[in-house]
Formats: C-alpha cells, sequence, structure tokens
C-alpha cells in the first residue's frame, strides 16, 4: 500500500499550490516546511504497513526460522550482477526487492562495504521480488534483468531504487530511455521467458536458503545478522586475517 501517490499526499500538495499563489515568502516557506512534514509522516505510515503487511505474510507460511546463524550456505553467484574484483575472497550477496523501502535503505550501506574493502568484496545482487506485498516488485525487477542484457543493470537498479515510488509499466519505460537502452529491445527482453526464468530462479535460490524477507544479506554464504558497517567487518576481518595467515592457494573458511 503506498500512500506517497495516494489521495492524502495528493491532498497536501492541492493545499500547498492553492496556498502559495496567494501568499508571501515567509508563508510560502512555511506551507513548504508543513508539506515536508506531512510526507516525512506518510513515509513513515508506509514502512509500519510494510512490516505490518510482511509480517502478516509471515504468518501465513509454516514456521521457519531464516537462515541459520554461522552456517554457511552455498549460494552461486551464477550468471547475477556482480560489482568488484571477480576474484575477490569476499563475496557479498544480496537478495532484494526494488519496491521495499529497507533494500532502498540498505544501498549505502552496501556500498560503503565495498568502498571499505575496494580490492577485497565484490556484491552480488539477487532478485526476491515480494509480489504478495509489493506489486511493481516483479515488472522491477524484471526491468532490471532485462538492462543487464544490455550491460546496463547497475544504471537500472540505481535508477530503480531512486524512484522506487513510481515503478509504472510507463515509468519504468522512461527509465530505461534515460539510462541509454534500446527501449524496444528492453521492452521484448522484459517479456522474454530467459529473463523471467532468471528472476525466478533468484527467488527459488532465496527460498533454499530460508530468505524470508528483504534485503536478507549473506557474506561468504553466511547471513549479516547486524545491518551495519561494524556488522559487515565483523565478518569479514576474521576471513581476511585467517587469509593472509594460510599457505598460498589454501582457501579461507566460510568463502
Amino acid at each position: 500500500m503506498r500512500f506517497s501517490n495516494g489521495p492524502l499526499a495528493t491532498a497536501a500538495l492541492f493545499v500547498t499550490v492553492s496556498l502559495v499563489s496567494c501568499t508571501d515568502d515567509n508563508q510560502i516557506k512555511e506551507l513548504r516546511e508543513q508539506q515536508r512534514l506531512i510526507l516525512a509522516k506518510l513515509n513513515t505510515v508506509e514502512e509500519k504497513i510494510d512490516k505490518a503487511s510482511a509480517r502478516a505474510q509471515a504468518s501465513q507460511r509454516p514456521p521457519s526460522t531464516g537462515p541459520e546463524a554461522g552456517r554457511a550456505y552455498d549460494i552461486p553467484a551464477g550468471n547475477s550482477p556482480t560489482k568488484g574484483p571477480a576474484d575477490a575472497p569476499i563475496t557479498i550477496i544480496e537478495f532484494s526487492d526494488y519496491q521495499c523501502p529497507f533494500c532502498s535503505k540498505a544501498e549505502p550501506l552496501v556500498k560503503e562495504a565495498l568502498d571499505a574493502y575496494p580490492t577485497k568484496a565484490r556484491v552480488v545482487f539477487k532478485h526476491f521480488p515480494l509480489t504478495s506485498i509489493h506489486p511493481n516488485a516483479m515488472p522491477a525487477a524484471l526491468a532490471a534483468a532485462a538492462a543487464q542484457k544490455q550491460g546496463k543493470f547497475w544504471e537500472m537498479h540505481e535508477k530503480l531504487f531512486a524512484n522506487q515510488r513510481e515503478l509504472s509499466p510507463e515509468q519504468i519505460k522512461k527509465y530505461a530511455a534515460e539510462v541509454g537502452l534500446d527501449v524496444a529491445k528492453f521492452e521484448a527482453d522484459s517479456q522474454s521467458d530467459e529473463v523471467k526464468q532468471q528472476v525466478q530462479q533468484d527467488m527459488q535460490l532465496a527460498q533454499k536458503v530460508g530468505v524470508r524477507g528483504t534485503p536478507t544479506i549473506f557474506v561468504n554464504g553466511k547471513i549479516l545478522q547486524t545491518r551495519s558497517l561494524d556488522g559487515f567487518k565483523q565478518m569479514i576481518d576474521p576471513v581476511l586475517k585467517e587469509a593472509s595467515a594460510a599457505p598460498a592457494g589454501a582457501q579461507p573458511k566460510g568463502s
């Protein structure tokens, strides 16, 4: 459920625009501040609804604890888009949903982790659209996978997250043009069995390793329990230390 384009937000914007035409600068500033506060409150409400929807969805599933802490799961990168050195000793795998506000907020954290280990870590992106609560998540995932076929995955990835409140088919087509895609090919690829299968394979893999929500992040196959830079460092530093102490050619545990 999205309030950002709904009647409450529209009413707030209408009132502001109506009054701006007959007020002075100070009143305009005050109205803009009021509008900002209203939209911030709507965003908070939206996040609470997402949490409630996720809890309701989870309650309908068989009991599960999700990925087991400390267990190293076999999560192949496959043909998924990656960022960072291909031979990096640390692989960060993220299962994500383009309509999930928490996934959007995790993006800067993942970037921060990559920046902290520029030659030692890479990120692998996996699709896990929560279709029961995010109706635009699947079309967005298909769009990103279609963009990958033209070598523009990360450009589309960033565009989708930056505009996750505007993920209608018309908007997604507009984003494809803005990132420089061949739009006709993009539209065909978005509906192709190959692209649909790619997203489905990610979803099946997520379910196999116990992923229950988004974002879910793994570091060398082990679930990230503390979603912070320190949380990343607590998992990454021991692996790198072990690797530096190991004989040449030996694989560190958990890699």
